[in-house]
């Protein structure tokens, strides 16, 4: 039986973002996100949590809209709490989609 596969829609630099990540991290975050785009991990905004030796790294995305999955923000966690910019940005990006 063939998984029904969503695409990835990178919203902003969120693509570029994501290539940025040390390979480690990066590979871990495509692993993760495969599994969101099959839906194996539950709808919503949600985050990817990714460690390497080099720190934590986050992709924030939205997988409740049927035609895609969207990376909206993709960056390295270099404090306890995620801060207000990384947050705001990815609110910004997320009424970038629209109903």
């Amino acid at each position: 039986m063939e998984v029904t596969r969503k695409p990835l829609q990178f919203v902003g630099t969120s693509h570029d973002d994501l290539k940025a990540f040390p390979g480690e991290a990066r590979r871990d975050a495509g692993f993760n996100l495969d599994f969101v785009q099959r839906g194996l991990v539950g709808p919503g905004v949600k985050e990817i949590r990714v460690r390497d030796a080099t720190g934590a790294y986050r992709v924030i995305y939205l997988a409740t809209r049927p035609e895609a999955v969207y990376v909206l923000h993709c960056f390295q966690k270099k404090t306890q709490k995620t801060r207000k910019a990384d947050i705001e940005l990815a609110a910004r990006r997320f009424a970038q989609i629209g109903d």
